[in-house]
């Protein structure tokens, strides 16, 4: 059985901004292992054209980028959309039941599963095993908030200090 993760980069005050901060060299190499290691990754659909960026290689890349764009690539990916009609490479597109096809496939998949973009691990919250949550030190004052409902009850189990700048705080459902 597969297990499931929430986790994104977020502010201090609890938003995520992809164009907001950017992780320096050591929180983008723990992205690239994070990558290469889980069993896939379950998207909403605006997290997931955002990710689309890296479908593509750029020639301002350098050699982390290119890492990092070779192991996504590689990962298999389910979206989740209603509105999307196809995806990319390596992806399929999840239009119906979205918990009952991430229920599918928690109980088919070994390791560990990526549930990404704060609407759907919200429509997921009773599925989801852990939550990762890398602080950067920035205040967005609005935006899009990690947690797109009710706040679960969640108990802490790990700090870590990732480059420079970032604390990751993991939680399990309390």
């Amino acid at each position: 059985m597969a297990t499931f993760v929430f986790g994104m980069n977020l502010s201090l005050d609890g938003y995520v901004d992809h164009e907001a901060f950017a992780p320096d060299e050591t929180l983008f190499r723990h992205w690239i292992d994070h990558e290469r290691e889980i069993a896939g990754s379950v998207y909403g659909r605006r997290i997931y054209e955002v990710m689309r960026y890296w479908d593509e290689d750029h020639d301002e890349w350098g050699a982390a980028e290119r890492e990092f764009a070779d192991a996504w690539r590689a990962q298999p990916k389910w979206v989740v959309s209603r509105t999307l009609t196809s995806v990319g490479p390596n992806a399929t597109l999840i239009a119906g039941d979205a918990e009952a096809a991430a229920r599918t496939l928690k109980s088919e998949l070994q390791g560990e599963v990526s549930v990404c973009g704060p609407e759907l691990a919200h429509a997921l919250a009773g599925l989801i095993d852990e939550y990762r949550l890398y602080f950067h030190p920035v205040v967005l004052g609005g935006g899009r908030p990690f947690f797109a409902g009710p706040r679960p009850r969640l108990r802490l189990t790990g700090t870590d200090t990732i480059g420079a700048e970032v604390i990751r705080l993991t939680y399990v459902p309390a």
